[in-house]
C-alpha cells in the first residue's frame, strides 16, 4: 500500500510538511509506503476547462507537475491534501491542484473511486475548517473515504516549526495516521 502527500504551501518542509509526515510515520509504522509531493517546487497552473481529458485518466496539458503528481495519485490507495491556510481557506496552489485534480476526475468516472484521504491544515490563527472542507469536498465527490481523527486535523503555528508545540495537533496527527493506516488495511485485507 502507498500514501501520496501533497503539501500545498508555498514553504518547501514547513509546518505543512512537518504535520504531513507526522501522519507518515504513523503509516509508515504499519509498513505503508509514503511519498510526499511539495507544490512549493513549481507552480500548478489552474484547469483550462478543455475537457480535453475525458478519457484520458490524466490532464493534456504537461507545462507544470500536475500530471507527474496526478499519475501518483492515481497509483497511490491513499492521499493526503495539507495546506497552510491563507485568507481562512486553502492556498492558491492546493486549489490549482484540487481544481485540475478534480475536473480529470469527473471526465474519467470512478478513477479515484474507493481510495482513502485525509485533509490537514496549517493555521496561525483561524480558517482551518474552511480549509479541511475544502480538502475533503475532493475526496466526497468522488467516492473516497475519508479518515479522520479526535478532533479536526489542524495544528497551529505561524512561523516554521511552530507546529512542534501543539503537542494537541501533533498527537491528533499521528492519530489521524494511525486511523488512516486502519482503514487501509481494512479495504485492502478485503479486495485481496
Amino acid at each position: 500500500m502507498k500514501v501520496l502527500g501533497i503539501n500545498g504551501s508555498s514553504r518547501k518542509d514547513g509546518n505543512t510538511a512537518i504535520i504531513i509526515n507526522t501522519v507518515f510515520k504513523e503509516l509508515q509504522k504499519e509498513g505503508i509506503d509514503t511519498e510526499l509531493i511539495q507544490l512549493s517546487e513549481s507552480i500548478i497552473e489552474p484547469c483550462k476547462a478543455c475537457w480535453a481529458c475525458n478519457g484520458k485518466n490524466n490532464c493534456v496539458h504537461k507545462n507544470d507537475i500536475f500530471c507527474i503528481a496526478f499519475e501518483k495519485l492515481l497509483q497511490s490507495d491513499g492521499i493526503i491534501l495539507g495546506s497552510p491556510v491563507y485568507s481562512a481557506n486553502i492556498s492558491s496552489r492546493m486549489q490549482a491542484f484540487i481544481e485540475r485534480t478534480a475536473v480529470v476526475a469527473d471526465m474519467n468516472n470512478g478513477i479515484l473511486k474507493h481510495k482513502v484521504g485525509a485533509a490537514v491544515a496549517a493555521v496561525r490563527r483561524g480558517g482551518a475548517l474552511q480549509a479541511i472542507d475544502a480538502m475533503n469536498h475532493l475526496f466526497l465527490n468522488h467516492e473516497m473515504f475519508i479518515a479522520g481523527s479526535t478532533y479536526w486535523n489542524m495544528t497551529y503555528g505561524q512561523m516554521p516549526k511552530d507546529v512542534l508545540n501543539d503537542s494537541e495537533g501533533i498527537d491528533n496527527m499521528k492519530n489521524l495516521g494511525q486511523n488512516m493506516a486502519y482503514l487501509l488495511k481494512l479495504l485492502y485485507n478485503k479486495n485481496n
